[in-house]
């Protein structure tokens, strides 16, 4: 990683919320309420905490997630603007651990962490290649 990422450094997201950020299981076919799904709420955070790493990553590296706990607090409409941040809570040379949390003008909607940890590439390719 370049030099420089430390704790407290932040990265922010917004969006809209849409009818596809909406929870619909596998099969039922139907949206089954018109708020932000905890998983859509999963994948905003974890993209927030990536944009943290990202002006650190030197050629050659890859940010790989490492861990998510979340905790989804209050219900985030369809047409409601949600403000996700991540803040660098823990840095070192191959883990970086983000606060991470998802906010809108009534509420905070979701709270907890995500980990990733930075390798190297071709490290991180020949494990996938492992796994085939």
């Amino acid at each position: 990683m370049r030099p420089g990422l430390r704790p407290g450094a932040a990265a922010e997201w917004v969006i809209t919320v849409t009818e596809d950020q909406c929870p619909s299981f596998e099969g039922e076919g139907r949206v089954i309420h018109r708020a932000l799904s905890t998983v859509a709420m999963i994948h905003h955070m974890e993209w927030v905490a990536r944009r943290v790493i990202l002006p650190y990553l030197e050629e050659g590296e890859e940010g790989i997630g490492g861990g998510v706990s979340v905790r989804h607090l209050a219900p985030a409409p369809v047409g409601k603007t949600v403000r996700f941040r991540a803040e660098a809570a823990f840095v070192s040379e191959r883990r970086v651990d983000c606060r991470v949390w998802a906010e809108h003008d009534r509420a905070l909607v979701g709270e907890g962490e995500v980990v990733q940890f930075i390798l190297p590439k071709q490290v991180l390719e020949a494990r996938i290649r492992a796994m085939d």
